[in-house]
């Protein structure tokens, strides 16, 4: 974690900015039992369907977005969380643009 976020009141959503066709993260914490990453997805971006090794929770926090696990589609809005299961095929996508928090326990 960089020094200019540690002992701040900071809003997660102006941590990372849009930007056109893309998807862009940004790491806030990495440990060995886990991570915190932001991500901004553009509308009609996602990533494709993989697996992880660690339990995952994903917290839309601005737009609309699209998570499928094991296949099944669920519409995620923000202010929404969402599990994704260890080593269970999961795909995001940007109905619209959002931005998520993604956070990754190891242990």
């Amino acid at each position: 974690m960089s020094e200019e976020l540690k002992a701040k009141v900071l809003k997660f959503e102006d941590l990372i900015e849009y930007q056109d066709g893309a998807v862009v993260s940004r790491e806030i914490i990495r440990k060995d039992t886990g991570t915190v990453t932001i991500f901004a997805f553009d509308k009609g971006e996602g990533l494709s369907e993989h697996t992880a090794p660690f339990d995952a929770m994903v917290q839309v926090i601005d737009g609309k977005a699209e998570i499928t696990i094991a296949g099944k589609k669920n519409i995620l809005n923000r202010g929404d969380m969402i599990i994704m299961p260890a080593n269970v095929p999961h795909a995001l996508y940007g109905l619209e643009r959002y931005k998520m928090i993604l956070t990754m326990i190891r242990s």
